[in-house]
């Protein structure tokens, strides 16, 4: 079984910046491919970015790449998310997940943070 504690959501204005940790424990954390996910008010959970297990490969949403970046510390068991040039339009609950493939459906994940709360005034 895995945990994932997700913190550092919060209200911003537009062109800021905010950066999300995912906090993992309960398997060894270089194993899981680390993946971020939102959604939004009356809206389906969408992809936003993947990590592999060892951290060479990212992937990133057309919505997102560009501004967001996805990265991990394997050492500290934490996986993170930097959102740049914020716009209204990423205002969501944003869910970190962990599973066996970094892969932009929600399917291939096993494990699911509790989600935090990003707001993007305008």
């Amino acid at each position: 079984q895995v945990q994932l504690v997700e913190s550092g959501g919060g209200l911003v204005q537009a062109g800021g910046s905010l950066r999300l940790s995912c906090a993992a424990s309960g398997r060894t954390f270089s194993n899981l491919a680390m993946g971020w996910f939102r959604q939004a008010p009356g809206k389906e959970r969408e992809f936003v970015a993947s990590i592999t297990q060892l951290g060479f490969t990212q992937t990133y949403a057309d919505s997102v790449r560009g501004r967001f970046t996805i990265s991990r510390d394997n050492a500290k068991n934490t996986s993170f998310l930097q959102m740049n040039s914020l716009k209204p339009e990423d205002t969501a609950v944003y869910y970190c997940s962990a599973g066996g493939a970094a892969t932009q459906s929600s399917r291939a994940y096993n494990y699911w943070g509790q989600g935090t709360q990003v707001t993007v005034s305008s």
